[in-house]
């Protein structure tokens, strides 16, 4: 056996390990007892619930998704009217069907919902989380996502307080056969064909080291080029590094906001520097507008996002994704 396939192997078996014993912590946040169970969420906070909350209203796109990918869209009392953009949404015809679209709800508006739990995320201010405790209602904050293991900590942590931990365990079993399925196809790509690649976005500190594209690229086998020099999230990268760089194939955006940014304007002036000519991508015709909708998932569907990225840098072993949802809620995309 070579070097090369030796380097895989390890990688494969690492990361099917890391699926194994992350799965054995996850339920550390749920704790049940003759008075209902208790929740410990993302920040360490314990929530009680006398009974599995029925009506759900969460405050992100990727936890909108993975809620949809556990229980069907009637549980949902409203939802993020940015995922009726197919620019970034995978799940349109399931968005469709919940009659309250929100943007930035105020408290008083999410009480009017009524719903039963909110779900929050991480980076959202703390004083919100604050404000919906004390009129009353269930806050879970769930994790900022940077990488596989926190979108499965968010699926459990959501599958365990809606006392569906099953569901949450089919879930990341869907995830998992299909990470395991781009792995071995990935395991079989020589370390010295692998393909470089480059994320060009509107936000420009966004896909080094440390960001969920980072670790989508390690499981699509290619190298990602800010990662390559050093970049960390956060991070920008200059003109003169992207040229250091060099990579195969260079991602540009293509989600205008619904119109209210022009993104043709952004990619052109871009892509107009002549020093950016002499980029292999642009010389071999690899600058890509990718389906936006999967490159930035951080829900379940991140697995296709990863295999977005493994498409474009080998179509002779992978297909783009199209019209693809993980789910066991029993709904239909």
């Amino acid at each position: 056996m070579g070097k090369t396939t030796i380097n895989y192997m390890t990688v494969f078996i690492i990361l099917t390990l890391l699926f194994v014993s992350f799965g054995c912590s996850y339920d550390k946040s749920i704790s049940k007892n003759s008075h209902g169970y208790d929740i410990i969420d993302g920040h360490g906070t314990k929530v009680h619930f006398d009974t599995p909350p029925q009506k759900i209203l969460t405050l992100s796109l990727n936890t909108d998704e993975i809620v949809l990918g556990l229980v069907k869209s009637d549980r949902l009392v409203a939802i993020n009217e940015m995922l009726l953009d197919p620019k970034i949404s995978n799940i349109v015809s399931i968005a469709k069907r919940i009659p309250v679209k929100i943007k930035h709800p105020t408290p008083e508006e999410i009480l009017k919902l009524h719903p039963d739990v909110v779900f929050v995320p991480n980076w959202e201010r703390a004083d919100v989380v604050q404000n919906l405790r004390e009129i009353g209602l269930k806050v879970v904050v769930v994790k900022g996502t940077r990488n596989i293991q926190d979108v499965q900590y968010n699926i459990k942590l959501i599958s365990n307080t809606l006392d569906i931990p099953h569901k949450g365990d089919e879930l990341i079993s869907l995830m998992n056969s299909h990470l395991t399925e781009i792995q071995n196809k990935v395991k079989t790509i020589p370390e010295n064909k692998q393909k470089t690649v480059v994320l060009i976005s509107v936000m420009p500190g966004y896909g080094g080291i440390g960001s969920s594209f980072d670790d989508s690229c390690k499981y699509a086998g290619v190298i990602n080029g800010r990662a390559s020099i050093g970049i960390k999230e956060g991070q920008l990268m200059s003109k003169e590094l992207l040229l250091k760089i060099n990579p195969d194939i260079l991602f540009l955006p293509n989600f205008n906001y619904h119109g209210k940014y022009d993104i043709n304007k952004f990619n052109k002036d871009y892509m107009n520097d002549p020093s950016l000519q002499t980029l292999k991508a642009v010389k071999n015709n690899k600058v890509i507008y990718p389906n936006e909708a999967y490159l930035y998932n951080v829900s379940q569907d991140i697995v296709y996002g990863i295999q977005e990225i493994a498409a474009y840098a080998y179509p002779d072993k992978f297909q783009l994704p199209f019209n693809q949802h993980l789910t066991v809620s029993g709904e239909l995309n």
